[in-house]
Order: C-alpha cells, then sequence, then structure tokens
C-alpha cells in the first residue's frame, strides 16, 4: 500500500489540540530518547522517532510572559551528542544552545540546564543544533508558547505543527540525512506532509467562531503556501512579534522555522467546512478541516492588535551596512573571485570539501565573525541571493525588520530569500555574545550556509 498525501480539499486533514497546561514543577525534564508515533494512517506501522518527552512534537511549554523557564535537557540517545535552541528568544547567549559556540554539545547520559526570563510573548519552538537534518527531521521539535497576560478576544486557541517526513513504503523514516542531492539543491524535502504530526484530524466549531491559530513551520525545507476557505483571516504576529496593525489575508507564506499567528472568524454556513490549505506542486491540499455545526456565535469586529513586545529603537539613518552574499549550490556556478582555503571557489572545490554553499566567499563557520557589532549599534544587511534556491536566513538572539526605503516591514528572526533576490534586513544589536546567523534548512546549514556575528 503505498503512502499518499493529503486528497484534495474535502479530505479530512489535521488539526490537534495541543495541551494547554502550565509547568507543575519549578523544573521541566525535556528527555531526548527514541520513541514510536503513529505517523502514517492507520493499516501502517508505527514509525520510529527521536523525541522530546516522548512526543512528537516535543511537549508543548506553555508560559506566562515574565515568567522563567527553567528546563534540564537529558540526552538519553544512543550515540549523538544534542542541544536545545529556543527559537527566536531574546535570551542570555549561554542559554542559545548552540554547540561550540554558546555551549558544550550535551553528550549521551549526560544533561544541560537551561534557565531564563521570558521577556517577550508570542509563538516559539525549540530544537536541537546539533546534527539537526538529522534530528529535527526524527522528530525532535516542540513549541514554546509565551502567553500575553491579557489573551485576545477569541473562542480558542490552537497551535498547528505544520511538517513533512521522508518516509519509505513501510513507515520508516528514510535515513537519508546527508544525501549531496538536498545538501545541493533544494533541501531535505519530505514525501508525507503532517499536522501536529497527525495525519487525520478535524475539529468542529460554530458559525462565527473566532480561533487564534498559532502555525508552526518545523519542516526542514518545505515553504508552506497556504490559503484560507470559509474563514476570514488576519494576521497579528510574525515570528512571535505582533503588527501593530492586523493585516487581512488571503494567503500566508511560511517558511522553515517561520511562524504566524492568525486571528480567524469561521465564515462557512452550519453543515459546511472551512479549510487551511497548502498549494503544492501537485495540487491544493486541505491541513485543517473546520466542520461547521451548531447556532452561530455573536459577530465580533476586526481584532485589535496583541500587546507588543519591548523592542529596540532602529537607527536607520546612522545604520552601518554589512552585505551578505548568498553562493553556490547546484544549477548556479559561484562568481569569479570566491575563495575557498586559498584557491578559487568552484562547485568541484566544495563538493570535494562535502560542502556547497558560502557566504562571502567563505564555507562555513571561521574564526572570524561574520559582522562585529558594537552593543546598540545598528547594522544593515543586504542579503543577495545568488543562487538557483530560496534559503531561510535566521538571526539568533535578536530580531529584525526589513527595509523598505526609509519604512520598515514587521519585525521577524527568519526571512525567506528567493532565488536572485536581494531583501535588506536591520537589526539593533542590543543582546551581547556570539551568535548564529544561518540558512534554516539544515541540510544547507550542515553544507556551508551559516556563520556568526558578535555584538559587544
Amino acid at each position: 500500500m503505498p503512502l499518499t498525501r493529503r486528497r484534495f480539499l474535502a479530505a479530512t486533514t489535521a488539526l490537534a489540540a495541543l495541551p494547554h497546561t502550565a509547568l507543575a514543577a519549578p523544573r521541566k525534564d525535556l528527555t531526548a530518547a527514541p520513541a514510536t508515533r503513529q505517523l502514517a494512517p492507520e493499516g501502517y506501522a508505527a514509525t520510529d522517532v527521536w523525541a522530546f518527552n516522548g512526543q512528537v512534537p516535543g511537549e508543548m511549554l506553555r508560559y506566562t510572559q515574565g515568567d522563567t523557564l527553567d528546563v534540564r535537557l537529558v540526552n538519553a540517545l544512543e550515540a549523538q551528542d544534542t542541544t536545545i535552541h529556543w527559537h527566536g528568544l531574546r535570551l542570555p547567549n549561554a542559554m542559545d544552545g548552540v554547540p561550540d559556540l554558546t555551549q558544550a554539545p550535551v553528550a549521551p547520559g549526560e544533561t544541560f540546564d537551561y534557565r531564563f526570563k521570558l521577556n517577550d510573548a508570542g509563538t516559539f519552538w525549540y530544537h536541537p543544533h546539533t546534527n539537526s537534518a538529522e534530528q529535527v527531521s526524527r522528530g525532535m521539535a516542540g513549541v514554546l508558547v509565551v502567553e500575553e497576560p491579557e489573551a485576545p478576544d477569541v473562542d480558542d486557541d490552537r497551535v498547528l505543527v505544520l511538517d513533512d517526513w521522508r518516509i519509505a513504503e513501510d513507515a520508516v523514516i528514510h535515513p537519508s540525512f546527508g544525501a549531496w542531492h538536498d545538501m545541493s539543491h533544494a533541501g531535505r524535502l519530505g514525501n508525507y506532509i503532517t499536522v501536529n504530526a497527525t495525519p487525520e484530524h478535524r475539529q468542529t466549531v460554530r458559525p462565527g467562531t473566532r480561533l487564534r491559530l498559532r502555525l508552526v513551520n518545523t519542516a526542514t525545507a518545505r515553504i508552506f503556501d497556504l490559503r484560507f476557505r470559509g474563514l476570514k483571516a488576519w494576521v497579528v504576529a510574525h515570528d512571535a512579534m505582533p503588527l501593530d496593525t492586523p493585516e487581512r489575508v488571503d494567503r500566508v507564506t511560511l517558511g522553515p522555522a517561520q511562524r504566524t499567528d492568525l486571528i480567524v472568524d469561521i465564515t462557512a454556513e452550519a453543515g459546511d467546512e472551512a479549510i487551511l490549505a497548502s498549494v503544492e506542486r501537485e495540487g491544493t491540499f486541505a491541513l485543517a478541516t473546520f466542520p461547521v455545526a451548531g447556532t452561530a456565535q455573536r459577530t465580533r469586529p476586526a481584532p485589535l492588535p496583541l500587546p507588543p513586545n519591548d523592542m529596540p529603537q532602529i537607527d536607520l539613518e546612522n545604520a552601518r551596512a554589512v552585505p551578505l552574499l548568498m553562493e553556490g549550490g547546484a544549477m548556479r556556478g559561484l562568481p569569479e573571485g570566491g575563495t575557498y582555503e586559498g584557491k578559487k571557489m568552484d562547485m568541484g572545490a566544495l563538493a570535494d570539501a562535502g560542502q556547497f554553499w558560502a557566504f562571502n566567499g567563505q564555507v562555513g563557520m571561521g574564526d572570524t565573525p561574520l559582522l562585529a557589532a558594537s552593543m546598540g549599534e545598528t547594522i544593515r544587511v543586504p542579503i543577495t541571493n545568488n543562487t538557483a534556491f530560496p534559503h531561510a536566513m535566521h538571526l539568533h538572539g535578536m530580531h529584525f525588520r526589513e527595509v523598505f526605503g526609509e519604512g520598515f516591514g514587521p519585525w521577524r528572526d527568519t526571512i525567506l530569500v528567493a532565488p536572485g533576490e536581494t531583501r535588506e534586513v536591520v537589526f539593533n544589536a542590543h543582546n551581547p555574545g556570539d551568535w548564529m546567523f544561518h540558512c534554516h534548512m539544515p541540510s544547507h546549514q550542515m553544507s556551508g550556509m551559516m556563520n556568526w556575528i558578535r555584538v559587544s
């Protein structure tokens, strides 16, 4: 029986409520260990995965803004080091979870304690930063929600973890984590999409129901092009940071590692279905289905903005520009003048070293940071993608804004840069330490697309 993808819009698909429980103990243990999960539909065997606390997605953590996160990572993997990176959080550098940059990797049988204050509200996620191409692909990713002190006026608050899996016909995760084709092309794309690791779930709602949907893309390379049917949607936050004004939308693009918070009103009538769908090469497929039944809810005005987080000032006039050129990959050679270990850089030289990508002519992490900034300095980074593939650029420890003339886009921690495109971001270097700046497609990261910045 071959594995099948989502059926056309009428399909029943996945929206599972993740538990809304707060931490009961001062410290929370997250154990990284092998587990099994019924990823494939009924009739297939369960899939061997790696998981935090035996759950895929990993156990969801919920706090309130101002709380202190106190988590002990327990590495019960058999033969791999690991860490936890708290994606999107502005935290102390020593808590960022990057092996050999902010902490030592956590060996099997060892532990590491993460403890820091949660200053920002929003939707975040956590994942390893050690061999992430394999560990995330096997299931090691979870969601961290930091609640605002006053919740918005919604009937329900749901987390939707969008992911894809490369699964063989026997429902086993395919072990091609270091495949050169993935590293040199679009990354590790899966053949089976899930929401909250469940192939077929649905939520029945009443007409007019207002939902907060927290969308989290934990896939290693897939870009979701999301559409709506039977619901009215506003974006209220990107990458945990609220918009000044909710934006009415008919579609949302969600790159790897990005998050978008929506407030949606169910406009479908009783007896119909509201659907969140993904446009794929093969067609349009339902990701979340809301059968509508019962009497109508009250009509509400457009949603109000979420309370803003305390963000640093951007001094665009006095900003220092540090360009970033992305090079390499298949289907396009590197320009003349690039160097790799003192030689002219080309695809052959890169491939001989098991590498395929470079930032400003440098492959991977070096002893010198991509840029060094003074505390409080504003840095502009024009990012030029001189490759044939999109890249999801993620900055640790800080958020940035895209520059549009003399104005700005929303705050983000991950930006999707299309082939041949230049997108300029600007950030205030307000968080001291050494921070990674990399493509969040792990196959690209592990084959050259990672560097670091220093704030001091």
